[in-house]
C-alpha cells in the first residue's frame, strides 16, 4: 500500500492586483491573504479586499490580516469580506480575537531566544499557544520591526522541544521562498505554509513565476515526506 500523502496547505498573502489574486489561485494557493493593516506596504481597505476577494473561486479561502484594529475595522472587514478567516497579527488579546465570534488564526512572532513577542514583553511559545487554544492555527513568524512581511526566517531550531506540545495546527511563515520552502516543510511539518515577499516582484507586486514555483516546491516537499521518514519532523 502506497503511504499516505500528507497535503500541505498554501496560502499567499499581500495580494493587491486583480491579476495576482488570479495567478496565485492557477498556481494551487489555498488561501490568499488581504491586508487591512495600515501600517502595511501591502495594505488593501476593506473595499478593496472585497474586490480582489470576489475573484476567488469556491474552496479557496479569503483571509483578513489585522494588527491591533480595533472591534469597528474587524468588522467593516467582515461586512466587506463575510466569508473570510481572520488572522490577528499583532498585540490582540485572546478576548480580543475571540470578540468577533469567527474563526482565526494568531500570529506567534518568535524571536531569536525562541520566546514569542507580545505587547512590551515575551512568553514561551508554549504559554502562547495555550491562550490562543481555540484558534484554528497557530501562525509561526519571525519577530521584526513591523510585524511581518520583512522576508526574515526565524531560526527553526528553536522550536526543538515544542513541535509536539503545541497542540494547534501550525502555519510555518517568514521568509520563506520557493528556495528554502522545502527543507522549511522537512524541518517542521506545518499544517500549512504561508508566503508574501518571497513570491514578489516589489512590495504588493507578486510574480506569477515565483508562485507557481513555490507551490511546486510544497508539493515536491510533500511527495519527499510520504516517501521517507528522514529528515525527521522536529519534536
Amino acid at each position: 500500500m502506497q503511504p499516505m500523502l500528507h497535503r500541505t496547505r498554501i496560502k499567499i498573502c499581500g495580494l493587491t492586483r486583480e491579476e495576482d489574486v488570479d495567478a496565485a489561485v492557477a498556481a494551487g494557493a489555498d488561501a490568499l491573504g488581504f491586508v487591512l493593516w495600515p501600517g502595511s506596504a501591502r495594505h488593501v481597505p476593506a473595499a478593496r479586499a472585497a474586490v480582489l476577494a470576489q475573484r476567488l473561486p469556491p474552496f479557496v479561502t479569503p483571509v483578513l490580516l489585522f494588527v491591533n484594529a480595533s472591534p469597528g475595522e474587524v468588522a467593516a472587514g467582515l461586512a466587506a469580506v463575510p466569508q473570510a478567516l481572520l488572522q490577528f497579527h499583532g498585540d490582540e488579546t485572546p478576548a480580543q480575537c475571540q470578540a468577533p465570534g469567527r474563526a482565526y488564526l494568531r500570529a506567534a512572532r518568535v524571536g531569536a531566544t525562541g520566546q514569542v513577542a507580545h505587547g512590551d514583553g515575551s512568553v514561551d511559545l508554549l504559554d502562547f499557544a495555550r491562550h490562543f487554544g481555540d484558534a484554528q492555527a497557530l501562525l509561526l513568524d519571525a519577530h521584526v520591526e513591523g510585524y511581518g512581511g520583512a522576508g526574515k526566517v526565524f531560526d527553526w531550531s528553536l522550536l526543538q522541544g515544542h513541535r509536539a506540545s503545541v497542540r494547534l495546527p501550525l502555519v510555518l511563515s517568514g521568509g520563506l521562498n520557493p528556495a528554502n520552502v522545502i527543507e522549511g516543510i522537512a524541518r517542521v511539518r506545518p499544517w500549512a505554509v504561508d508566503v508574501s515577499s518571497g513570491v514578489e516582484a516589489s512590495k504588493g507586486v507578486k510574480d506569477a513565476t515565483l508562485m507557481r514555483r513555490f507551490c511546486q516546491a510544497v508539493r515536491q516537499a510533500d511527495e519527499a515526506a510520504s516517501a521517507t521518514t528522514v529528515p525527521g519532523p522536529i519534536a
